[in-house]
């Protein structure tokens, strides 16, 4: 048997000191990636509208809006190759119109008179005063048809009776990027939510669930809320729910409702760019499956 050589053995050992020090490395960097809080920017959900055409493409000064967004709970880890669909929510709050509000006011509805009001975004973990009026904007990266699922939410977590409060009769669900639905329409009557309190002395909000299908689903629509079988609900829920990621646009919170998604929302022609204002709060879904995802939204009420 031939001495091993002193060289010999120093490489070997030199070697695996390397890979010891490679690993120490990745490790720690992995940790340090878990310790740093998580965002995203609006190109990662606005990418999908169409660009904008400016005019004035010369006098234009400084690159396209950007805004950062917060991971607002807790991390979803997936493999690499993991895909995540991603689902926009503005929740709106209503106050009386100001002076400087100008062409961003909403004009609602109240018992047969009509009233200016404008709508400042909020964060879908901030809490509501009952009485509140509020509206909803959706918007989805990917083309598909919107419903909604309300239920009573009680302090101990339970739930109340599933009842479906969108698509009503003639409303229009069709998701596609760019496009908003309010949620109630700006011309529904009443076209806003009241927050309150029905469910009893227990209930502390609203459960609403948001499923975006790749085909409709062929469900019953009325002008009231119909209700939907919980069987039904725990279905979709196992097929196209998965662990989700909510994020908050930073410094969004309290700004006030533009021309631009006024219009996307009430006009089928007009599209958001990528130019204009993105979602209050991505939803980011960990699913397989393709046919559908589903989130659900608290709106938290107070007295």
């Amino acid at each position: 048997m031939k001495p091993v050589s002193i060289q010999k053995v120093l490489l070997v050992l030199m070697s695996c000191l390397g890979i010891l020090l490679i690993s120490i490395r990745e490790d720690t960097t992995a940790r340090q990636d878990q310790d740093k809080p998580r965002k995203i920017v609006s190109d990662d959900f606005v990418k999908s509208r169409r660009p904008v055409a400016h005019t004035r493409s010369k006098s234009r000064v400084g690159p396209k809006p950007r805004r950062t967004y917060r991971l607002a709970s807790a991390a979803v880890l997936g493999p690499r190759a993991a895909i995540f669909r991603q689902l926009g929510i503005t929740i709106w709050k209503l106050r009386p119109a100001r002076n400087g509000d100008s062409d961003r006011r909403a004009l609602i509805r109240e018992k047969a008179k009509r009233v200016e009001w404008a709508a400042e975004r909020v964060e879908s973990d901030g809490t509501l005063r009952e009485g509140d009026y509020v509206r909803l904007s959706v918007e989805s990266p990917r083309i598909g048809y919107l419903y909604v699922i309300d239920r009573d939410l009680s302090a101990d977590g339970t739930t109340g009776e599933p009842l479906l409060i969108f698509p009503w009769s003639n409303a229009a669900n069709k998701l596609a990027p760019g496009f908003l639905i309010d949620i109630p329409g700006q011309e529904d009557d009443p076209n806003y939510f009241t927050a309150r309190l029905t469910g009893g002395a227990n209930q502390v909000g609203e459960l609403l669930t948001f499923i975006v299908t790749a085909l409709p689903l062929d469900l019953p629509v009325s002008d009231k809320a119909v209700r939907i079988a919980p069987q039904d609900l725990d279905a979709w829920e196992k097929a196209w729910g998965g662990p989700t990621e909510r994020y908050e646009m930073e410094g969004g919170a309290g700004q006030v409702w533009t021309r631009e998604e006024k219009q996307a929302a009430a006009n089928s022609r007009r599209r958001l760019t990528r130019d204009d204002p993105a979602p209050q709060t991505i939803y980011r879904v960990l699913t397989a499956n393709k046919t559908g995802m589903l989130v659900n939204l608290v709106l938290k009420y107070r007295k």
